[in-house]
């Protein structure tokens, strides 16, 4: 599964510096990663990864990683996950969890204090559908 979840990972990679290259001069690029699994092997190897380089290497303007269900539970018991989440705040990635999944999990505070910002996230993911985000699942 490991080399599987690498390649997905470099493949994804390499069709958004092609997409990246194409957009028109003057046109802010918007993405928006869901992270909702609560598998650590996903988070490390391809979410996290992707993520952070695509706001380092300015693949995108705009980053932003939305924490959603059982990856709330996962990030607030895991420190390793937690430094990467604050190098990524750190580097201008905007990081969110939804409070109603944060709040079933009893994480809120936790994932508050590690800088992340805790709201409703139904309507704020909705705009972001409708409007010209890129939206990337895992």
């Amino acid at each position: 599964m490991t080399a599987a979840v690498l390649a997905a990972g470099v493949l994804i990679g390499q069709m958004f510096v092609k997409a990246q290259a194409s957009e028109p001069a003057g046109v802010r690029s918007h993405l928006a990663v869901l992270w909702t699994s609560g598998d650590a092997e996903v988070a490390h190897k391809v979410c996290f990864m992707y993520t952070h380089y695509a706001k380092k290497q300015k693949w995108f303007d705009d980053v932003t990683l939305i924490v959603w269900g059982p990856s709330s539970k996962l990030l607030a018991g895991d420190k390793e996950l937690q430094v990467k989440v604050e190098a990524m705040i750190a580097d201008g990635v905007k990081v969110q969890a939804c409070k109603a999944c944060a709040d079933m999990y009893g994480v809120s505070d936790t994932l508050s204090n590690i800088g992340i910002e805790v709201k409703y996230m139904g309507q704020p993911l909705t705009r972001m559908l409708k409007a010209d985000f890129k939206v990337l699942t895992f």
